[in-house]
């Protein structure tokens, strides 16, 4: 028998985009999230390095910019590595604001350890050890799954 659902969001994928939204439009919305396996299973659960993003005073938003572009060796295009460079912080902050819990400095513990990775000239990677996607990913499950306006539906599939 088939079970008829009303919603006014419905959301294909659990993973950090999808768990995102549906956490940005949950107080205003009733949102379905559907994942096709268990709602862990995601790419992003398994990222390991961390998240790049300008933090660092030394350090700028055009340099990341020209550092994705030259890494990507005419492949990007330009107004989206703009866009998503310039919306990083907003984004890491917003992670923050959800309880991401990202790794921090020994001697410092009010700054956040930075790492660079290839590619990068400055060291701008944020992250959590060496386990980033599977911290936010369960932190933003964990909040989803508290939400009483968003509905997760595991093992599911959309046609």
């Amino acid at each position: 028998m088939t079970t008829a659902h009303n919603f006014d969001v419905l959301i294909l994928g659990s993973g950090t985009s999808g768990l995102a939204l549906a956490l940005q439009l949950a107080d205003t919305a009733q949102v379905a999230v559907i994942s096709k396996d268990q709602l862990e299973e995601s790419a992003s659960y398994y990222a390991q390095g961390g998240i790049s993003v300008v933090l660092d005073q030394t350090d700028s938003l055009q340099s990341h910019i020209d550092d994705t572009l030259r890494a990507g060796a005419g492949l990007c295009h330009e107004d989206t590595v703009r866009f998503t460079v310039e919306h990083a912080q907003e984004s890491v902050r917003w992670l923050i604001d959800q309880g991401v819990t990202f790794t921090k400095e020994d001697t410092l513990p009010d700054t956040y350890h930075l790492a660079q990775e290839g590619g990068h000239s400055h060291r701008r990677i944020i992250h959590s050890d060496d386990a980033t996607g599977r911290e936010v990913e369960t932190t933003l499950l964990s909040k989803a799954q508290a939400h009483p306006n968003i509905h997760l539906f595991a093992y599911h599939i959309a046609i």
